[in-house]
């Protein structure tokens, strides 16, 4: 009976370690939607680092949502989760999800857009400003400097946003030939930017070029344009596989292309070296490239 007994404590201590191992290895990613695919696949490369070193990798969907956000922060605090990876939703409204993994010292990196507060050890993404200034410059020399532009910005609390629309008008206002005749959010969405597009279609006689702050946007623009019978390049921003493909189809012109992958797994790199007492820059920018058939 003793043997029976001993045996049991024995299994029991067993799984109550393998538990506590495995509760110590995990790491959250909060991810602002997957029903983007530029997000799936930043998901899938900080999936495929975290179990090349060791880590479990706890996903959640935030669905877009700031509410649905924090929900999930706040499900992953007390969980106890070693870190905190946050792709969010809005840089202004991430701030109490980032403060709640403050106060429970967990530490915090960032995502592809970063927090407007709150503590984080450090932010992952690429250089949006460099990317909008590329994007720029392309439509300056497609349009040699004359004609009529139309932007659709991504959603206007996402910091992404903000900065790949800085860097395009820093490039395009300085062109005087060049007018921003739209510019309008379709909160980076293919739907809505389908019907954006539609309504400034029906405003707009002259229309030389669009910019879109992401591929999806650049996508639903894309197939709008087509159905009204008018030609005009759009160019894109994210290098989605779905964006690379259109490109080279011809129905869009170009897209800057981001490495979501790789600011998945260098989020991971980076969280490896937090939890292990390591320095690590404030900044991490992931390189960009232009994207033509």
């Amino acid at each position: 009976m003793r043997k029976l007994l001993t045996a049991a404590t024995v299994a029991a201590t067993a799984l109550l370690a393998t538990a506590n191992a495995q509760a110590a290895d995990t790491i959250a990613l909060v991810v602002s939607t997957l029903n983007n695919p530029f997000f799936v696949t930043l998901k899938n490369g900080a999936e495929t680092k975290a179990k090349a070193l060791g880590y479990n990798l706890l996903v959640l969907d935030s669905q877009n949502d700031p509410a649905k956000e924090l929900a999930n922060v706040e499900d992953v605090v007390n969980k106890k989760v070693k870190l905190l990876l946050v792709n969010p939703t809005d840089s202004d409204a991430v701030r109490s999800a980032v403060r709640s993994a403050n106060r429970a010292k967990i530490p915090v990196v960032t995502l592809d857009r970063s927090a407007n507060g709150g503590e984080v050890a450090s932010h992952i993404a690429s250089d949006n400003v460099a990317g909008g200034r590329m994007a720029g410059q392309l439509v300056v020399d497609m349009l040699k400097g004359q004609g009529a532009v139309v932007e659709l910005q991504g959603l206007p609390g996402a910091s992404a946003a903000r900065d790949r629309g800085k860097g395009f008008h820093e490039v395009v206002d300085k062109a005087s030939g060049l007018k921003v005749v739209a510019s309008q959010p379709a909160d980076f969405d293919r739907t809505k930017a389908l019907n954006v597009m539609e309504n400034i279609l029906q405003a707009q006689q002259k229309i030389d070029v669009v910019f879109a702050h992401n591929d999806e946007m650049a996508l639903g623009a894309a197939k709008a344009i087509q159905a009204s019978g008018r030609k005009i390049p759009v160019v894109g921003f994210d290098g989605t596989d779905e964006g690379v493909a259109a490109v080279n189809a011809g129905s869009l012109t170009a897209t800057v292309a981001q490495q979501a992958g790789l600011i998945g797994e260098k989020g991971v790199e980076t969280a490896d070296k937090v939890l292990k007492g390591e320095k690590v820059p404030a900044f991490t920018p992931v390189e960009l490239k232009m994207v033509t058939k």
